[in-house]
């Protein structure tokens, strides 16, 4: 008679985690050293391997309490209509001349299965995502990874009009890109809000299309963390800064918005953490301090974002450094670099091995690291000041950026 009750009970509670939703299930059942996917959230998505000790910080599921703020209906009104669809493909012309690459060994040197076999094994890509509106006259932000592929894209606005977009260019270093409609200054765009300003614990809105066909949907979570960096930019100037949330996104998400109870855009949506491709209770977002930054410089400048570095190699510098090297320095603090690259800005520039760099742009540098980050953001061509301790001197040494060597 005992183990029929608890049978039963167990049949009970089995029915209620069935009834409560897939993602307790799926979040509960996932331990410490277990593999979960970092997914980029649109429907053509490339994902990473990663372990559940590096998402074990995360908030489990969406548990909205009884007084959950009413302000989500305004945020939502104000922020659906500047968020609209993108379905990106590849056009004959372009399936055309990636074969004839393919045939001709461009890509890596190899033949093709086209040489070897004949017929037409390469089939063009396609996929779909969000984007938003980021100005009247029609300049909408989305994911690098969402466009970048394409040649043809179409938009759909809130309302469901279509629209032919134009590719204005992309960052691959922040897996963002700029696209354009043609308007007459018609399209509501989104308020740019402050991400440094966002709270961990505070509620945010996800706005977006998830699977392509859930038009305009708005989830609720919470800021579970911010600046996070999970290595799924496969760039080797990567900027990761990822917020991170528990409002739930679905392939078809990616380039969509994240936005405050104010509806105003706080970061771009891009990537879930899932064991099964789907939402489990982590997802994260660009920050809006980058996305305005990208957009500005993509819009100005016309074209594809290429990063850049000075071309150095060398030691942070410490007091163990200043006393073996007798450096004359006025404190034990920089970068000592002991080689230049050939043909790099930094050589071109005049910087030399067995200079210390001190500051960047009025950045003080303390070691390496500091250097990545004055730097991370310029581009091919930006001009930079670079301030150096030469044999005890302190000079000022401009260098004009080029592409990476």
């Amino acid at each position: 008679m005992k183990n029929l009750a608890l049978m039963f009970m167990a049949a009970v509670l089995g029915g209620i985690v069935v009834i409560g939703g897939q993602q307790f299930i799926q979040s509960d059942s996932i331990g410490l050293g277990d593999e979960v996917k970092i997914v980029r959230a649109s429907t053509t998505d490339a994902s990473v391997d990663i372990t559940k000790e590096q998402t074990a910080f995360v908030s489990v599921a969406n548990r909205f309490p009884s007084n959950t703020p009413n302000s989500f209906v305004e945020s939502a009104k104000r922020s659906t209509g500047s968020v609209v669809h993108i379905y990106a493909e590849e056009s004959d012309e372009l399936v055309r001349e990636q074969q004839k690459k393919r045939r001709s060994g461009s890509y890596d040197g190899f033949f093709s299965f086209e040489d070897i076999f004949g017929g037409n094994f390469y089939r063009p890509k396609n996929g779909s995502g969000s984007g938003v509106i980021y100005s009247g006259d029609g300049y909408i932000i989305t994911n690098n990874h969402v466009v970048g592929f394409a040649d043809k894209i179409t938009v759909t606005d809130s309302k469901g009009k279509k629209y032919n977009a134009k590719k204005i260019g992309t960052d691959e270093s922040t897996d963002l890109a700029i696209i354009k409609i043609e308007s007459n200054n018609s399209f509501q765009p989104i308020r740019i809000g402050d991400s440094d300003m966002v709270n961990v614990g505070e509620w945010v809105l996800a706005v977006g299309n998830p699977f392509g066909y859930l038009t305009s949907t708005v989830t609720a979570g919470i800021v579970s963390a911010k600046g996070r960096s999970l290595d799924i930019i496969q760039d080797d100037k990567a900027i990761e800064e990822f917020i991170q949330t528990d409002a739930a996104i679905n392939p078809g998400n990616s380039g969509g918005a994240l936005v405050n109870l104010d509806g105003e855009l706080i970061g771009i949506n891009t990537a879930i953490a899932t064991p099964t491709g789907v939402f489990a209770g982590y997802s994260f977002a660009i920050p809006a301090k980058i996305v305005a930054k990208v957009a500005k410089d993509i819009i100005e400048n016309g074209g594809n974002i290429e990063r850049t570095n000075l071309g150095i190699g060398g030691y942070d510098v410490t007091k163990d450094l200043v006393s073996e090297l007798k450096l004359k320095l006025k404190s034990p603090v920089g970068f000592y670099v002991e080689e230049v690259v050939k043909s790099s800005a930094a050589q071109l520039g005049g910087i030399l091995p067995g200079d210390v760099i001190i500051a960047i742009d009025n950045n003080n540098i303390v070691n390496y690291d500091d250097v990545d980050k004055a730097l991370k953001f310029n581009k091919v061509g930006d001009k930079v000041k670079i301030k150096i301790v030469r044999d005890g001197r302190d000079m000022m040494i401009p260098v004009q950026l080029r592409k990476r060597i």
